[in-house]
């Protein structure tokens, strides 16, 4: 019964824009939460305000990392790895081009 409500109640159709109700759309919206934009008994968009879309998109962005993540774990060899020394000879470093980087962070 709570689904049936909250969809009823979360949504506007779209003949209230077309009569001027926008702005008391957009007040629901910011103190409800989304809504969704019925137009021809069928969803065509959904409302939200700008703060919950972001949190929305850095949780997918989120999601995809930890994914990623996943993934390359799963394929993790520790065979595989080159220490610092290999890396170094290999792009020709010296300890003296370290020297100025006591300053940077490193993720």
């Amino acid at each position: 019964m709570d689904t049936i409500r909250g969809a009823i109640e979360n949504t506007v159709s779209i003949s209230q824009f077309n009569k001027g109700l926008a702005g008391r759309v957009f007040e629901e919206v910011k103190r409800c939460g989304a809504k969704v934009v019925m137009k021809n008994n069928m969803a065509e968009c959904v409302l939200m305000s700008p703060a919950e879309y972001v949190r929305l998109m850095d949780e997918v962005n989120d999601a995809r990392l930890t994914a990623e993540a996943a993934t390359r774990m799963a394929h993790f060899d520790p065979a595989a790895l080159l220490s610092q020394q290999q890396v170094d000879e290999a792009l020709g470093f010296t300890p003296a081009d370290y020297a100025d980087t006591s300053e940077v962070e490193f993720e």
